[in-house]
């Protein structure tokens, strides 16, 4: 449960609270089995003041107003952690005929500008490729930027972290993905944590076939190049054998679930998902099966053995093939082999947005430079987010860059960049760092001055903590420390703790007379993945 003095919202006027279930804090919100195996229906009441707004992840509400009290009623069945509540200073406007945005009454005409007529496209897309919307409203709430993740798929009430507002293309792929778990996750949910990838493989896969029939295959092309080479990256930190890498990971006793929460759970969920589905010749095909596990299952918890069996009893002449035992894509395989995923979807349908990017990249890192001729082949103005994602994300794999190299693409993309939303601002801050490019620092001090979203903060800090700028990160803190939720400041003290002995010499002066005296703790977070796992992850859940 989170509590939000007035200074942590972007009003700055009433307190908010929100709750967060995923994966197992629930159980510190209502006595509950707080496991994704049981499923039930709640009802709720709550007191609020006067001028709080207060909703839930409900079918039914009422409210009260000489009382001040909402009711809440949820029909369906639902595992615990699909319980959530929010209040605070919130008014809304509908967007579609199922559909309302709720947020600050400071960012509702961005929110509505954003969403209005989207969300029903989305929804209209999703049952026609995966039968009914069973959940009554889809209703979305913009949450401070204190929220820990980027979005969470509670039923009939979709939160969402407000900072992702400015960044369109990731606006669009976040709901989208929300939309699918409305049928993968919580309509049906995977029965223990160790097989996660049953909802986030499962919607991942449903949030592409939504967004080609919205958009085209090769924005969905482009979107899934950008996450494979996210996974990638990932992989190359982690190592190939991890066992976190595992689609069927083993939970150790007093390990929180939501630590398994990495790329492998979404991405080679998603292409073992997307394997099964050319298996059938006809992604069609694969959407009918889908219709019916939905149908036989929904409300209820599923281990991966119950989707498989009922693939292959859905299409009996691959169970007489045997496709399940092919040697080297062994469903067992592919269930419980770490390392990448066994087989990647063809991306070549997104070629002419991805291969821009591949040319860009190719002309700024071969020697010798010709920085004339990578300057003048490409206007990033008027490239898509992800492709711009895309080729700086690979730019920040090579980095240190030769210093040549980050000076000519300071010269020619820095003062673009500064117009252009926060995903793309803060990759080209992280290069900036990792090449210890002082001309462009300022940037760096200033973007995070005005940042108080974990998404956007910590993986500047570990970057920042991991070269020779851990002082100028100190400096930074000190001035913006009282403007961070709690909880984010503690993980940037933890991030800022690490390795210090002596505690580096910080410049005072600019450090204003009233902030309040820190004490940086000496223990690592445990959980703490680095910049590369944090950024990459984005974790919508």
């Amino acid at each position: 449960i989170w509590w939000l003095d007035p200074e942590l919202t972007y009003g700055n006027a009433k307190p908010f609270v929100f709750t967060q279930g995923h994966s197992v804090c629930n159980r510190s919100f209502f006595p509950c089995f707080d496991t994704p195996a049981v499923k039930c229906t709640y009802s709720a009441t709550v007191k609020a003041p006067a001028g709080i707004q207060v909703l839930m992840s409900a079918t039914q509400s009422t409210y009260l107003e000489e009382e001040g009290v909402y009711q809440f009623y949820m029909e369906y069945p639902v595992p615990a952690y699909l319980v959530a509540l929010v209040a605070g200073d919130l008014i809304h406007a509908d967007i579609g005929p199922r559909s309302r945005v709720w947020a600050e009454p400071c960012l509702l005409p961005t929110a509505i500008s954003k969403l209005s007529g989207m969300v029903e496209r989305w929804l209209s897309a999703a049952e026609s490729l995966y039968g009914p919307y069973i959940w009554g409203r889809y209703d979305i709430v913009f949450l401070p930027p204190s929220f820990p993740i980027v979005a969470m798929e509670n039923p009939c009430l979709t939160f969402i972290i407000s900072s992702i507002l400015e960044s369109d293309e990731f606006l669009i792929i976040d709901v989208i993905h929300e939309v699918a778990h409305s049928w993968f996750g919580n309509a049906v949910t995977n029965a223990t944590w160790e097989e996660m990838w049953l909802s986030e493989g499962l919607a991942t896969y449903a949030q592409r076939r939504i967004t080609t029939e919205t958009y085209g295959a090769a924005f969905t092309c482009l979107e899934t190049a950008f996450r494979l080479d996210a996974l990638h990256r990932q992989m190359k930190l982690l190592g190939e054998d991890n066992p976190v890498s595992k689609l069927q990971v083993k939970l150790e006793p007093g390990v929180n679930p939501s630590n398994l929460m990495n790329l492998f759970t979404y991405e080679k969920g998603y292409c073992f998902v997307y394997y099964l589905s050319q298996l059938c010749g006809d992604p069609r095909h694969f959407d009918s099966f889908l219709r019916a596990y939905i149908e036989k299952y929904k409300f209820t918890s599923v281990v991966a053995q119950d989707l498989l069996d009922s693939f292959l009893n859905f299409f009996p002449e691959l169970k007489e093939q045997c496709v399940e035992s092919k040697a080297g894509l062994e469903f067992e395989r592919w269930l419980n082999a770490t390392g990448p995923p066994l087989a990647e979807p063809d991306l070549s349908q997104g070629s002419s947005l991805t291969k821009p990017v591949e040319n860009l990249f190719k002309l700024w890192t071969t020697e010798p430079l010709d920085s004339a001729a990578a300057a003048s082949s490409v206007d990033l103005t008027k490239w898509r987010t992800f492709q711009t994602v895309l080729f700086l994300d690979r730019l920040l794999d090579g980095s240190p860059l030769p210093h040549v190299v980050i000076k000519k693409l300071s010269e020619c993309y820095s003062s673009q960049l500064d117009s252009m939303n926060a995903e793309i601002r803060i990759r080209w801050l992280q290069i900036v760092v990792r090449n210890d490019y002082y001309p462009d620092l300022y940037k760096v001090r200033r973007f995070l001055e005005n940042q108080m979203s974990r998404m956007y903060t910590i993986p500047l800090y570990e970057d920042l903590c991991t070269g020779t700028l851990k002082s100028f990160a100190l400096e930074i803190f000190y001035q913006t420390q009282n403007q961070l939720h709690p909880n984010l400041r503690k993980t940037i003290q933890q991030i800022l703790s690490q390795g210090l002995n002596p505690l580096p010499a910080i410049d005072t002066t600019a450090v204003t007379t009233d902030t309040p005296a820190m004490v940086l703790e000496d223990k690592v977070s445990e959980a703490t993945n680095g910049a590369i796992s944090l950024r990459d992850v984005n974790v919508s859940a």
